[in-house]
Order: structure tokens, then sequence, then C-alpha cells
């Protein structure tokens, strides 16, 4: 619990970093300045690596998590990669652009090989530890020192990816998973914001009655329904649950893990989803909301960006997940520190890899700022959202962050990955089948104490 603590304190000091940076610029609540100039000044040309003036030819790999180039995402990526070849004709820098889940699984198969790309994509916590233990991500200490990179980054977010030490990766984002709704499709349909997770669970009856899709996600990529889990979970046990699975305190088997399944079953069978959710990945279920066939999408706020970038931008709203069962505070969330980037211990070419991300993570907030994709970035942005052309949704979002209570972190960035699997394979049943929550809760208990003795 002492651990759980610690980490939600960490958590909560960087969301309050971003909220205090955000009051210390004029009282803007749009803005998000966390004392450095990254989005103000143009500073792609103050780190050129040590290769400009080398001939040798060298292929950086990039493994990352942004393959459609349509999104904002993509399009930062691209940019800074761009920016970085043209600067360094020796340097090509060959990206491996996949989803969430392909991504895990193709590392997962590259590292039991011993051959992980130069750059990869890991997530905090319990899901990188076996790489870290494995010696195939090399620190990052030494690049985080070079032009003040490492206090570019939000305090204290460093943490959820250091070992003994050692930061092993430095991530994209820092973020909270909220309820996007559409505004246009909730008018058409007579509903409101529901205040209760009951009451969405009626909306979602309502909205279906009326011919609308309610709900949206991308099953295929099992962190999504996870996520979402997570979420209920967060409201009938109160945070640390999964902590206090760990210290031994308390089982799966927990009224309030037992009553949190029900109530997501409730969701599920209340008509919720799309068809083939399970065989939709995260990119072509967000699609759906962002083309305005579904009327909610429960997301982190990353997606924020994207829906601004898409056919529905300014028919968006934003409402805190509710209350379950009167059980839980809004005010406490699913806390996202991003997947973050790693450089491999064995890369043939580390300094030259290092270099390199230190070029990008440096021009990172700017690119993301002027891309209309900065809320939830994990470092300082300094910029006044709505003064830049923000939308009311990214205003709205960005000054969420500075009623930010606490929460917990994800099932698969707490757990090992064995049980997280278990745990994964069981939500994503819960989309095709009914199942009784108490065997449910079982079958997570023999998963844990099969990989915890």
């Amino acid at each position: 619990m002492a651990k759980s603590s610690k980490v939600l304190t960490t958590v909560l000091a960087g969301v309050m970093a971003l909220s205090l940076a955000a009051c210390g610029n004029g009282n803007n609540a749009a803005t998000n300045n966390g004392g450095t100039d990254n989005a103000g000044k143009d500073n792609t040309t103050t780190n050129t690596g040590g290769n400009k003036a080398s001939d040798e030819k060298i292929t950086i790999t990039f493994q990352n998590i942004y393959p459609d180039p349509n999104t904002p995402s993509a399009r930062t990526l691209n940019k800074i990669v761009g920016d970085y070849e043209a600067a360094h004709p020796n340097i090509k820098i060959e990206l491996d652009s996949l989803n969430t889940d392909q991504q895990k699984i193709k590392l997962k198969t590259q590292a039991a090989s011993q051959e992980v790309p130069d750059i990869t994509i890991v997530n905090p916590k319990a899901q990188m530890k076996p790489y870290v233990d494995a010696g195939l991500l090399a620190p990052l200490n030494d690049m985080l020192d070079q032009n003040g990179l490492k206090d570019t980054f939000q305090q204290g977010i460093l943490d959820f990816y250091s070992f003994d030490n050692n930061v092993y990766a430095v991530p994209d984002g820092n973020n909270v998973a909220v309820v996007y709704y559409n505004k246009e499709l909730f008018e058409q349909a007579g509903v409101k914001i529901p205040a209760t997770f009951e009451e969405m669970v009626e909306t979602v009856k309502t909205l279906k009655s009326k011919g609308i899709q309610p709900m949206v996600i991308g099953e295929k990529d099992t962190w999504t329904g996870s996520f979402l889990f997570m979420n209920v979970l967060l409201r009938t046990s109160g945070p640390g649950f999964l902590q206090d699975i760990m210290d031994k305190k308390k089982t799966f088997e927990d009224p309030a893990f037992v009553e949190a399944v029900d109530a997501f079953q409730n969701l599920v069978q209340a008509g919720a989803f799309q068809e083939g959710a399970t065989s939709m990945d995260y990119n072509a279920g967000e699609n759906l909301f962002k083309t305005g066939k579904a009327a909610m999408y429960f997301m982190g706020s990353w997606a924020t960006g994207s829906i601004d970038d898409s056919s529905v931008k300014g028919k968006v709203g934003v409402f805190k997940f509710p209350t379950v069962n009167g059980k839980g505070n809004p005010d406490e969330f699913m806390l996202a520190p991003g997947s973050a980037f790693a450089v491999s211990a064995k890369s043939d070419h580390l300094q030259e890899t290092k270099d390199f991300l230190n070029y990008f993570m440096t021009n990172y907030p700017k690119v993301k700022f002027e891309n209309k994709d900065a809320v939830g970035v994990a470092q300082k942005v300094d910029g006044d959202f709505a003064a830049a052309g923000y939308s009311d949704l990214a205003v709205e979002i960005n000054g969420m962050f500075s009623g930010v209570k606490g929460g917990d972190l994800s099932f698969d960035n707490t757990m090992n990955p064995a049980t997280s699997q278990e745990h994964l394979t069981a939500i994503q049943n819960l989309f095709v089948q009914k199942t009784d929550a108490k065997e449910v809760a079982k079958q997570h208990q023999t998963a844990f104490d099969a990989n915890n003795q």
C-alpha cells in the first residue's frame, strides 16, 4: 500500500505540476506552462547530435505505435524525423509503425532473439521491467543530462520508467481517462451527460433505441477494455486495489471486484458497444467516433488532438467517469503515464541513437503544440492553448488536470505480464459472452496465485 501511495503521489505531482504551470500564466486555464519555453522558441537546431560531420552511413530503426499517417501523432513523428535526416544526411531513420498490440507482440518476439530495434516502445513499471531485467534496454541518464532534456519533463513522471536510479525510457504523455461524447448525437437522442454509471447504462439503452451507436471500443487491442473495466473497479473499490492484491491484503474474490465485473457486464449487455468490437483495433474503434458514428468514447486524454483533427471537431464534449452504485470519486482517474521510447542496449549505433532520441524529445513538445496535439504531453509545454487556437474540448481537458485527486494505474502497468495476460483475456471475453462475476474473480485469483509464488 505504501508503494501505491508513493506511485499515486508521484502521478499527482506530475499532474499538479501541469496544473500549477497553467495557473502560473495569467490564470489562463488553457495554458500549460511548466517553466520552459519549448513552444515559444524554435529549438530545432539546438541539438544537432554528434554525427553531422561523419560520412558513415547509419540506419537507426525506430519502432513506434503511430501507424496512421493522418493522425497528429504520426505527423509529429514524421516532422521531427524528417528534420533530423535533413540535418544529418548520413543518418537514416527507418520507421516500423505498428498498432499497440502488434508492437507489444513483435517486441516480445524480438526480445526473445535479442534483436530489439534501436528505438522501441515500452510501457511503465511492470510492463517494461522484464526488458530491463534482461539487460535489453540502455540506461538513458547520460542522454537526459544533455541539453537540459531531463528538466523538460514533468516532475516525477520519469520515476515510472526508472529502476535502480537509471531511467530506461522517456514517455510521450501523462494522461487521464475521460469519456468523450458527441453533443449532436446526445441532443438528437434527448439524453444528458450521465451523473452516475447507472444513468450511463440507461443512456446507452436510449441511444440504442434511437438507432444511435452508444459507444465504441477497439477491443482487439485488449488493453482498451481493461482500461474501461479498471475505471469501474476504481469506483467500486477506491484506489490501490491491485496493490492490496499484491500485498496479499485482498484477493480478486473481494466483493468490490465482483461488483465491478457485474457493473461492467451491465454496460456490455445493454448493447453499449459496436458489433465486432473484439475484432476491431484501437485505431478502427476510434475512427468510428471520429467520423460521427458513435455517441460516446472512453479513452485517455491523449485522444483529444486526434478527435480535434477529425470531422467531429467542435461537436465533442467530455465528462468524468461517474460513480458506480453510488461509490467512488469522479475526481479520481485512471492515470496513464504514457508509452515511452527506449533504446536497445545492444544497438550497433548506441551513441547515434541516443543523439537522435535526445533531438526527438527536445523538439517533441514544440512540434506537438504546433500540431494542436499537446494536451497530456509528459513534458512541459509553454504556450497559451486558447490563444494558439486549441478547441474548447482541449481547453476543458487541459483544465481538468487541475482537479485530479489521484487514481490508479492500468492493470498491465501494475501486475506482472503473465497475470495481466489472463486478465486481458478474461475482460475481452466479457464482450462476447456474459459470465458469472464470481467465476471471473476466481479466474483472476487463480492466475495471480500461479504467477506470484
